[in-house]
Order: structure tokens, then C-alpha cells, then sequence
């Protein structure tokens, strides 16, 4: 057949949308091989990031650079990720998935080579970024791959089977992280990574993807759409990771990069809304159901916070690295498991909010446990509670995106917008997630701490023998009676200063409770508003809206 001649599909074999793979009848051993390669691709693509974000503790001393500075290791690769959708679909659509899937892992095995290389923070920073921009392409492919293991009945099954396992890489990193450390200090991780970037390059190029649609999809607006929206996000990305960190009021520059970036998306959204083919859909971004969903993902993504900011900022407070919290993480890992099994298993369309519910109740009773810390709280005393917010969370992604694509099968053009706006609600949720129960948590420390302090009196019997017993602690090293005293104060002080952590974290996991109740409570009454006032059906359009995702094409075959 020729390379432009038409491909006729077949109905079970036609791409679910356009620049996804056709999905023809496999024999079983083949969709178990599709299933291992997608699950290989999704962690791989997850676990490079998490491996960073977990050791940047370690990363300071490795790299010779305080907190702020090693915060922009994460923040690089979100900051270049969270664009990067609106390239690579149509990149797929107009030159297959073949050339997608070898370049882009190809890519990414050479820029994890790479970190081998990095001796310094500059180069760090910079190797981060590009590993941004080539790892938004591998989620896609996993998802690809795992679909393929599925018949199309269950398709929507595997689709949260994907979702998922992207949940992971965190658990996996916080597991296994110590030891690689231990074999080859930071490199250990990222000698780990590469080895792993070229089973899954190994993986891919002996079981490929069967071929889909290619269309003639760029256009020169979309180059200036890219060049004002990326940076508009990544200049946004940078104001929620660095504005707790050199506080929001004290640092100019934090204000001016928000509005700058304010006035970048503004521009970028007002050249798509002009535009007779954008790139952006902005009436299906802006449709209501739309924002619904968008909205329920990302305050989930603040409620996991928790996870990843509270419970983590919480024991470290009380003293405890990552190779204390290998078994809570275990559990947590045994937790996403189970919610990727009973949510694969119960994934139905007609019942999609059931699950989301049961997940933001289950998440809401996993804060509250944690609500009851104390300064002799361990992670032992967390497995239950973390549990629960790992399965909840694993459990509400998938029929909460599930209800999103829907729209985006009747309304292909709208993929790209789809594609961005899902990355937008994981990797800006999560950083505003951050942003918000760290500020929060700040804010509550000064006022406990201030509490506190102004009942310490230097008269009272009990301060006083804090005082004295942490001086005669002292007493073996400091001959000095004064230089002892200060030291019992500075013990005192740092007593006080814990137990005000210990507080604030507290009300964390109180406002974590109320945000994930109101959001049930929110998809609940809606749900039950619908049911009781269904929304009319839409008339039919006069005139056809100009659909993107259906231009000329100029080679239907890989």
C-alpha cells in the first residue's frame, strides 16, 4: 500500500482519536507483552522527577547549594513539562507514532546520559528542563501501550488501569532511593534511571504500536500560541514553587513574574480565540462541565498534598529521614495497588460519580487521622491514614477523567485542549497544592509559635527546669554556667519551636479534611441536581464548527 494511500479501519480497529494508535485483535500472550510495556513506559516516565523530588535533601550537599537554590531541580521540569502538550499531539498526528515513540525515547535516554555528566547546579537546572520537555511524551506512550492490552470493552478499564500506575513512581522513589544513593551517591539515581530508559527503548522497539492516522496538523500560529503560553505557564510555575520559599510579599521579582505570566496566557488565549482552526479550544475549555472536572482534579491534587507536603514535612519535623518512612511508603505503595485493581474492576459509565465520592470521603477520613498528631507521632502511627489518601486518590483520578474524555471523543478537535488542560491539573495542582498547604502551614507555625512563646516565663517552676536540665545536658562539653544557660534556653526555644510545628501541621490536615468533604459533598449535590433536572438536549448547529483534529491529510498510514 502506498504511504498516502486511505486506510480503511475496521470498527474495532479505528483509532479512539486522532493520533492514537489503531487497535486491532491481539492474541492474549501479545496484550500481556503491550501490558508490561505500558506499565514499563508510565513508571519510567513518572519516576525520574520523583527520584529528585525526594532527595533534595541529599542533592544540597551533593551539589553545594541551599534549599531555594536545589528547588529549582523540580521546578525546571514542570516548568518545561506542563507546555509541552500543546507540540506533542499534533506531532504524533502529522508524523506517527513510530517516529514519536522511537525519537522521543531515544531522547530521553540521552538526556538521562546525560545527568551523569552534571557537576553543578547550572547544568543541573538545565538537564532537569530538558528532561521535561522529552518526559511528557512517555505517560503518553504508556497509556498507548496499556490500551492495547485491552478489548474494546474494556478500554475504559485499562485507561484507569494506566491512570493509576502514573501514581507509582512517588511511592517507588521514597522505597528504593536510599539504597541507590548509598551505591553511587546521587549518580546512583540516575545511573538507575538510564538503565531503565533503555529496557523501556529495548521494549518499544521489539513490540511497536500498530500504526494510526497521520495528518498534515501544524500550522504557523501554533509556533506563536507555543511561544506565548509556555512561558507564561513556566514563569506561573515558578511563582508557586519559590513564592513560600522566599515568602510572597518580600520578593519583587515573584510579583513581576506573575504578571508577566498573567499577561502572557491572556495573550496566548486571545490569539486562539481568534483563530479559525486553534490550537486551544477555549468554548470546550470554558464549557461548564468542562470546569467542573478540571476543578474536582485539582482540588484533589491539593488534598494529596497531604501526602507528598504534610505527612512528609510532618515526620521530618519530628526528626525522620527517607529511610524511616521505606515502610509507610510500602503500605502507600500497596494501597495505589489496590486502588488501581477496584478501580480497573468498577470503572462504569453509567455510575462515575459513586467512586469519585467514595474516594474524597476516604481521602477526608485519612487527614483526619493525621489531625491527632503529636511529638511522639511516627510513621508507624501514619499507615493507616496514608493509605487511605493513596488508595482515594488512585481511586477518584480515573472515572473523573473518564467523564472528561467522553466530550473529547464527540469532539475531536478539542484533544490538544484536553491533553493540556490534564497536564495542567496534575503538574500546576500539584505545585499549587504545595504552594498552598506549605504557606498555610507557615503561617499557622509564627502564630502557635507566638502562642507559645508568650506563656514561657523564665518564673515559672516548669520553664525553669527545662532551662536547667537542658544546661546540665551542656554541662559535659561547656564549662561556662552563662554559655550552659543559653544552651538550656536554645534547647527550650527549639522545644517550642517543634511543638508549634507539630500544631500547625495539625490544622494541615483539618483544612485538608474540609476541602476534600466540600468536594465530595459538591460532586454529591450535583450529581443529585442533575438527576432531578437533566439538562436539555443541544440543538443541532446550523453550521459546523471548525473541527482541528480533521484537517486535509497527506498520509492516513504509518
Amino acid at each position: 500500500m502506498s504511504k498516502y494511500a486511505p486506510r480503511e479501519w475496521t470498527p474495532d480497529e479505528k483509532p479512539m482519536l486522532p493520533g492514537s494508535p489503531s487497535t486491532p485483535a491481539h492474541p492474549t500472550p501479545l496484550r500481556f507483552a503491550y501490558l508490561a510495556v505500558g506499565i514499563l513506559l508510565t513508571i519510567t516516565g513518572g519516576l525520574g522527577n520523583a527520584l529528585v523530588t525526594v532527595n533534595l535533601i541529599h542533592l544540597q550537599g551533593v551539589l553545594g547549594a541551599y534549599q531555594t537554590e536545589t528547588a529549582w531541580l523540580p521546578a525546571a521540569y514542570v516548568m518545561a513539562n506542563v507546555s509541552m502538550n500543546l507540540l506533542l499531539v499534533k506531532f504524533r498526528q502529522q508524523f506517527g507514532l513510530r517516529l514519536f515513540t522511537e525519537f522521543f525515547l531515544v531522547l530521553y535516554a540521552l538526556v538521562t546520559f546525560a545527568h551523569l555528566f552534571v557537576n553543578d547546579l547550572g547544568s543541573a537546572i538545565a538537564v532537569r528542563a530538558a528532561h521535561g520537555m522529552v518526559g511528557a511524551a512517555l505517560s503518553t506512550l504508556g497509556l498507548y501501550y496499556t490500551l492495547q492490552a485491552f478489548k474494546k470493552v474494556w478500554r475504559l478499564k485499562g485507561m484507569a488501569a494506566s491512570l493509576g500506575v502514573a501514581q507509582l513512581a512517588l511511592p517507588l522513589a521514597y522505597i528504593f532511593s536510599g539504597d541507590l544513593l548509598q551505591i553511587a551517591e546521587w549518580r546512583g539515581l540516575y545511573l538507575f534511571e538510564l538503565g531503565l530508559t533503555l529496557v523501556s527503548l529495548g521494549a518499544v522497539l521489539l513490540l511497536k504500536l500498530p500504526p494510526g492516522d497521520r495528518f498534515q496538523a501544524f500550522r504557523p500560529a501554533d509556533f506563536i500560541t507555543f511561544a506565548l503560553f509556555a512561558p507564561g505557564m513556566a514563569l506561573l510555575c515558578m511563582v508557586l514553587t519559590f513564592g513560600r520559599l522566599y515568602w510572597w510579599q518580600e520578593a519583587p521579582w515573584i510579583g513581576v513574574a506573575l504578571a508577566v505570566s498573567i499577561v502572557l496566557i491572556a495573550a496566548a488565549l486571545c490569539v486562539e480565540h481568534n483563530r479559525t482552526n486553534p490550537l486551544l479550544n477555549i468554548r470546550w475549555l470554558t464549557n461548564a462541565n468542562i470546569v467542573r472536572v478540571a476543578l474536582s482534579l485539582l482540588l484533589v491534587r491539593i488534598v494529596l498534598s497531604e501526602q507528598s507536603v504534610g505527612a512528609v514535612g510532618f515526620l521530618r519535623a519530628v526528626g525522620l529521614d527517607n529511610d524511616q518512612m521505606q515502610t509507610l511508603f510500602a503500605c502507600v505503595l500497596a494501597a495505589t495497588i489496590a486502588g488501581i485493581v477496584v478501580s480497573a474492576l468498577t470503572v462504569d459509565v453509567a455510575h462515575l460519580v459513586a467512586p469519585q465520592v467514595i474516594a474524597l470521603l476516604l481521602m477526608a477520613l485519612g487527614a483526619w487521622l493525621d489531625a491527632h498528631a503529636s511529638n511522639q507521632t511516627r510513621a508507624e502511627q501514619m499507615y493507616l491514614s496514608q493509605s487511605l489518601l493513596a488508595f482515594g486518590g488512585t481511586l477518584f483520578i480515573g472515572p473523573s477523567l473518564i467523564s472528561m474524555i467522553f466530550t473529547v471523543v464527540g469532539n475531536p478537535g478539542a484533544l490538544i485542549s484536553f491533553s493540556v488542560l490534564f497536564g495542567l491539573t496534575q503538574n500546576l495542582g500539584g505545585l499549587l497544592g504545595s504552594a498552598l498547604v506549605g504557606t498555610f502551614q507557615v503561617w499557622r507555625e509564627k502564630f502557635h509559635s507566638s502562642n507559645i512563646v508568650e506563656q514561657l516565663s523564665s518564673l515559672d517552676p516548669l520553664v525553669a527546669s527545662r532551662i536547667q536540665s537542658g544546661a546540665a545536658a551542656a554541662g559535659q562539653v561547656l564549662a561556662d554556667p552563662a554559655l550552659r544557660t543559653r544552651q538550656g534556653l536554645a534547647s527550650l526555644s527549639a522545644s517550642a519551636t517543634r511543638e508549634a510545628n507539630i500544631l500547625a501541621y495539625n490544622d494541615v490536615f483539618l483544612v485538608i479534611v474540609v476541602i476534600a468533604s466540600a468536594s465530595a459533598a459538591w460532586i454529591f449535590l450535583h450529581a443529585v441536581w442533575l438527576h432531578y433536572h437533566p439538562a436539555p438536549a443541544a440543538p443541532a448547529p446550523a453550521s459546523p464548527m471548525p473541527v482541528t483534529a480533521t484537517p486535509t491529510p497527506v498520509a492516513i498510514t504509518d
